[in-house]
Parts: C-alpha cells; structure tokens; sequence
C-alpha cells in the first residue's frame, strides 16, 4: 500500500480522506490544512492524523493527494516533487500555463507520477462509450450548475467547463485551430456563463457553454461522427447510441431505414453499453496508484492538465479581446 497524505481538507479534501481511507490501494497516514482550527476540528471529528506542518506530512508519504485552492497548487506540487513525492492534483492543475509546464520540468527531473483530478474521465457514462467516439467532427457540451459561492474565485471556464475541454481533448486527436468566445460576470467578479467555438485543425468543431448560475443542473455532452451519434449525461449518468450502416436489401418489419436525395439508403439502430455504477474520485485515485505501482502513465497526466488548462486560458483571453 502507498503511503498518502492529503493537502487541503475543505469541501472536496473531506471526501478524498474518506475514499482513501477506504482504499485498498493506499495507507492514509494524515492531512495538512492552513486553517489550524479547520484541521484540528476534521482531526477531532473524523479521527484522521492532522498535520501542523506541511513539510512533515511530505516527508512522511509516498504520494500528496492536493486539494487546496488552485492559487496554491503550483507551491504545493513543487514542494512535494522535488522531495520526490508522486501527486495527484486536483483541477484545474495550476493557474498559469507557466507554472504547469514547471512542473511538467520537475516530474521529469524527479522521475515521478503526477496525475490531474479530471474526475470526469471516470464518470461511468464517459467510460462506457470513450472507445465509441471515433473521430468526432461536431461536439457540443452543456454543463450547468446552480449558483454555489464555491468556485466563484475562478472564472466558470476554470470552474466548470475545463471539465468538458478535458473530455474533449482526450477523444480529438488534433491540435487546436482557432477559439471564439464570449463570457459574462453577472454574480461573480469573474464571468459565470461562457460559450466557446473550438475549432480542430482536423476539421473538428466543438460547442462548449457553462454556467453557474442555471436554474437546474445539466452535464451533457453530445459527439457527433460519421455514421453516429453519441449523447453522454454525466449527470444522470446515461447514455444514448444511435449508429447507421448500409440498409439490407430486405429491411425488417420494424427496421429503421432512411434514404437520402441521392436513393443512397440506410438503417439506424441503437447500442445501449453496460454502464456499471462506480465512485469516479475513488476510481481516480485508485488508478493512479495502479500507474505508480506498475510503471505506466497516468489517466490524465500531468500534460493533459496543462493542455486543459492552455486551452482554458485561451478561451478567458478571448473574453478579455471582446472587453465582455
């Protein structure tokens, strides 16, 4: 089992202690919060060591499990690494693209794993289907949440959407062409709906819109290729396949068949993938200790979290240039 040490018990860091105490990949040997009384108090209530000094808790782990605020990421990581610790780092991976590549420097000097907390590579209905989406050329996402405070430190594009460009980028083999966007701060400080055109240099286009301030929640996402159509729900965690191939000379009673302008005809019919119930944080987790322990390279690396977060920057400059 893999010695692991949590930063940052808030919100998201309480739930992390809890998986990895239950893991069967790790020994949870305590946490560390800047907030002495938040940590004294999680200590008291649920009975996990608490660190007082973040660098005794490095030293006494395999790997820091990072959940502390994004402006504090990049210092953490640093500091782990080059006591060569493995991470595992919670979205988005820093807040400067500089930062991230830093880091991407340090794991590669240090020889050690680092993984990004995209959890959603992990969610259920992503995974049933991933191996499915086949050179998509349209993709439209919505992910909309009802307003939450936490967060609003960040724009929605590096609090919400970047979910949606991580899931993107990892189904596009394709450098990114061109971004439009435009957001709008209208609770926040920072923009709380966003749209983003992101245009492939393969011809690829994808829709992404996010916001915060939604009337009900929705994750869905929808990949459009040849010959199918993919629906993802993230949030309800279901599925939707609607395939089509050449229609037999004899259709069926109840087959679906479309004819086209040019007498070209063929049939639709549906997949439904086994989508098996999962905890997607333990799922990460555990498969990071499953990377460390047998030398391959994490779900999401620590160069798909900077590619993420590149890609998340450029559609915030892009609200800047429209002065939105």
């Amino acid at each position: 089992m893999l010695k692991v040490g949590v930063l940052g018990a808030g919100h998201l860091g309480k739930i992390h202690l809890r998986l990895l105490n239950q893991s069967e990949e790790y020994e949870l040997i305590g946490f560390y919060d800047a907030d002495l009384i938040n940590g004294k108090a999680v200590a008291d209530e649920f009975g996990y060591t608490y660190f007082e000094n973040m660098n005794d808790l490095i030293d006494a782990v395999d790997v820091i499990d990072i959940v502390t605020p994004t402006l504090s990421h990049y210092d953490c990581a640093k500091k782990a690494i080059e006591k060569g610790k493995h991470i595992f780092i919670e979205k988005p991976i820093t807040t400067t693209c500089k930062e991230a590549e830093h880091l991407l420097e340090l794991e590669e000097k240090h020889h050690i794993k680092g993984q990004v907390g995209h959890v959603e590579r992990f969610n259920p209905a992503f995974t049933a289907v991933k191996e499915a989406i086949k050179d998509p050329m349209f993709i439209e996402t919505h992910r909309l949440a009802e307003f939450n405070p936490r967060g609003t430190d960040v724009p929605v594009v590096l609090d919400l959407m970047i979910h949606d460009i991580d899931a993107i980028l990892s189904v596009v083999n394709s450098e990114v062409k061109q971004i439009n966007a435009s957001g709008v701060s209208v609770i926040s400080k920072s923009p709380d709906i966003a749209n983003a055109r992101i245009a492939f240099k393969n011809g690829c286009v994808a829709n992404l819109t996010a916001s915060r301030i939604s009337l009900k929640n929705m994750r869905k996402s929808r990949f459009f290729q040849k010959d199918a159509y993919i629906s993802v729900d993230f949030l309800e965690k279901k599925v939707e396949v609607v395939k089509m191939k050449d229609a037999p000379e004899t259709p069926g009673e109840f087959d679906m068949v479309l004819q086209n302008a040019e007498g070209l005809k063929k049939q639709i019919y549906f997949e439904n993938p086994t989508i098996e119930a999962n905890n997607a944080i333990l799922d990460e987790l555990d498969s990071f200790a499953a990377a460390i322990n047998n030398n391959t390279t994490p779900v999401v690396s620590l160069k798909q979290g900077t590619q993420a977060l590149k890609v998340a920057l450029q559609i915030i400059e892009s609200f800047d240039t429209k002065k939105l």
